[in-house]
């Protein structure tokens, strides 16, 4: 074990020296061995990171929107010149090969860049004159300590759908990042530093769950921003609202693509693949069931074999691989036991995962042979009601159904619990407008896998992938960040003055 993750609080490593009462292993996905070990924050903790969020907040929300604004622009010159080493952080702690890797970054940075034109994000209005010698004009003001809560899979990008854009408003953080991949929290936290925001503005906090229902419980939160699966965010959307939090809680999702008669066959198989098996499937928009309306399914599966055929798995470090290992032994064998249920409830087993060759060293030599590897799999003729259909299985697990129409189709992805993300592949244009139109799921994708919305928009679902009414990032993440106040207001007309012929400028 070479490293010890410990919190940041107040602008610097809490000095634990180890001596955490709990504590949990880091793992290098690829070799399967322990690289290190991260503090499980107790109560203390995390209160001692919320009173210094909130003694910073009063200067921080004082500070002026031009001020705030240099802070986040040196904050994306810094990640931009440094997103190779985040990138290396990412791979040897959650395994995804390195250009997905920094892909994650590149679309968290697109929101830090979003949240820099805050000065005109947080505008409000203004009535002249509403009634006789009466103004009125609304403005929004930060909250104040926001908690935001992580996944594995995305250690860099998520935390940025949340963090820049309340740090631009005013707010100050609390971030618990997962415990799995915890390293790359702390990264962030040290370039925030060196950007020059304000110790305190920024803090992190590692652990379980003893840590969440503090951040959920504590007075002194106002906010909750939360991504994970669909049973834990109902719990953090619940339990946060029942403290009288602002929540917003992404939850699951069951991916559905639809491909028609007249789609592209070989542009919806690459993006099949591209969007099932990318970042080994850990991903809340993968494509994990793809409706295939016949006659095109033995066509589409021959043509998705092809494809996988070629996949290399392999360490993530490794230039030439194409899918990584997943995230823990733990959550291999969970996906691993999907194999095994879905054959036994009827499903064909296309491409048996378990049987793909992986690398058998990373490009320092460490053997992979105890790796967290599972090589991407698909089954055919799958049915609701299997397990391997019903489940958020979050791994490389492409499931086909076979259906006879589009209405069929549509009425299968507006029959599931989920509504995360969809995509339509098809060359007609009314088809595909009366698909957006039609479906029930908040993010859909017209000839695109993997529909995210660029960071002028907003991610988020609809049923059980989301609890609370506010996507993340984009215009509901300004308004999420905030608190919206109407003035009315009525002055006499002093007279005051003063010379100064200086150019005026912004402080």
């Amino acid at each position: 074990m070479s490293k010890h993750i410990t919190h940041w609080i107040g602008g610097a490593p809490v000095a634990t020296a180890g001596s955490a009462p709990r504590r949990g292993d880091i793992f290098d996905p690829a070799t399967g061995k322990v690289s290190g070990q991260v503090d499980f924050a107790e109560l203390a903790e995390v209160d001692q990171a919320v009173s210094t969020a909130v003694e910073a907040f009063a200067d921080w929300r004082g500070m002026s929107i031009a001020r705030r604004t240099q802070v986040l622009f040196a904050f994306r010159e810094l990640l931009n010149a440094r997103k190779d080493e985040l990138a290396d952080i990412i791979v040897a702690e959650h395994g995804k090969v390195h250009s997905d890797a920094l892909g994650e970054i590149a679309r968290g940075l697109e929101v830090v860049e979003y949240a820099c034109g805050i000065a005109q994000l947080s505008k409000g209005g203004f009535s002249q004159q509403a009634s006789t010698g009466v103004d009125v004009y609304s403005i929004r003001q930060p909250l104040g300590v926001v908690a935001i809560i992580s996944p594995f899979n995305f250690p860099a990008m998520v935390p940025m759908w949340f963090f820049p854009i309340a740090i631009a408003t005013g707010n100050t953080v609390v971030l618990k990042p997962s415990e799995k991949d915890p390293s790359a929290a702390l990264f962030l936290a040290r370039l925030w530093q060196e950007a020059g925001l304000p110790d305190g503005v920024f803090n992190v906090v590692h652990g379980d769950k003893t840590a969440v229902d503090r951040l959920l419980e504590h007075p002194d939160v106002k906010s909750v921003s939360f991504v994970g699966s669909t049973p834990i965010a109902r719990y953090v959307y619940e339990t946060g609202t029942r403290y009288g939090k602002r929540v917003q809680a992404l939850g699951g999702a069951k991916n559905h693509m639809l491909v028609l008669p007249d789609a592209d066959l070989d542009l919806a198989a690459d993006a099949a693949v591209n969007a099932g098996f990318g970042a080994a499937g850990e991903r809340c928009m993968a494509v994990s069931v793809l409706v295939a309306v016949d006659p095109i399914g033995d066509e589409l599966v021959e043509k998705i074999k092809q494809r996988m055929a070629t996949l290399k798995v392999g360490p993530g470090c490794n230039g030439d691989s194409d899918m990584g290992p997943l995230v823990t032994g733990q959550h291999r064998s969970k996906v691993a036991s999907y194999l095994d249920s879905g054959l036994a409830d009827g499903a064909e087993l296309a491409v048996d995962g378990r049987s793909h060759p992986v690398t058998e060293a990373d490009n320092r030599g460490d053997s992979t042979a105890d790796g967290f590897w599972l090589g991407p799999t698909l089954f055919d003729h799958v049915k609701p009601g299997m397990s391997v259909y019903n489940d958020e299985i979050f791994g490389p697990v492409l499931s086909v159904v076979r259906v006879t129409s589009y209405e069929e189709g549509l009425e299968l992805i507006n029959a599931n619990p989920y509504g995360n993300g969809t995509a339509i592949f098809t060359n007609d244009g009314g088809a595909a407008r009366k698909f957006q139109d039609e479906v029930e799921v908040g993010m859909i994708g017209i000839n695109v896998p993997i529909p995210v919305p660029v960071a002028y928009y907003s991610f988020g679902g609809w049923k059980a992938s989301l609890f609370g009414d506010t996507h993340a990032y984009g215009a509901d993440g300004v308004h999420f960040f905030t608190r919206g106040k109407a003035v009315t207001q009525r002055w006499l007309d002093p007279s005051h003055g003063g010379l100064n012929l200086g150019f005026p400028t912004n402080s």
